[in-house]
């Protein structure tokens, strides 16, 4: 299971902060972030399912996920997109993030009914640090409109409840 830890106080606001703490080494956390089959297991909310998962793991590549939920946007999958901007070996990796369509495009968040508060670009930072063969997980997600920010939290937090799951 994963341990959840409080967020940073001194989050800037639109910055979503979350800390886990998995029972599992290092790699194996950094594994389910590199490996296109392991993101699947995990990504997405509880009540979503992961179809498709791109990865091309390099600074310059991109990745394409899509979750998918019978009760949200009539049961079509969401996508995103984004481009690895550094990748420090299991330790930290950092990536735009955005709404696309299911050939990569980048689309605006009301393409999928949400709010115009949503940027087209937003920054995910995601670090790893091991802690006596456990690893602790510190996820930046930055851009968020304040609107937002909780849901994406509760999102996050249950796909990396899913991540623990998969990590046994």
């Amino acid at each position: 299971m994963a341990e959840r830890t409080d967020a940073p106080a001194n989050a800037k606001e639109g910055t979503l902060v979350i800390e886990r703490i998995f029972d599992a080494p290092r790699e194996l956390v950094w594994k389910a972030w590199s490996d296109p089959e392991q993101a699947k297991r995990w990504w997405g909310p509880r009540t979503f399912t992961a179809p498709a998962a791109e990865i091309d793991f390099r600074v310059g590549g991109k990745y394409l996920f899509a979750m998918q939920s019978p009760e949200f946007n009539n049961g079509e999958p969401i996508w995103s997109t984004g481009v690895y901007r550094e990748i420090v070996p299991y330790e930290r990796i950092v990536c735009t993030d955005c709404f696309a369509d299911e050939t990569g495009n980048v689309v605006p968040a009301t393409h999928y009914g949400m709010t115009e508060d949503f940027p087209l670009e937003m920054l995910v930072t995601v670090e790893f640090e091991d802690i006596d063969g456990k690893t602790k997980m510190t996820l930046r997600h930055e851009g968020l409109p304040a609107s937002d920010k909780q849901g994406a939290g509760v999102g996050w937090n249950e796909s990396f409840d899913k991540l623990a799951e998969s990590l046994v």
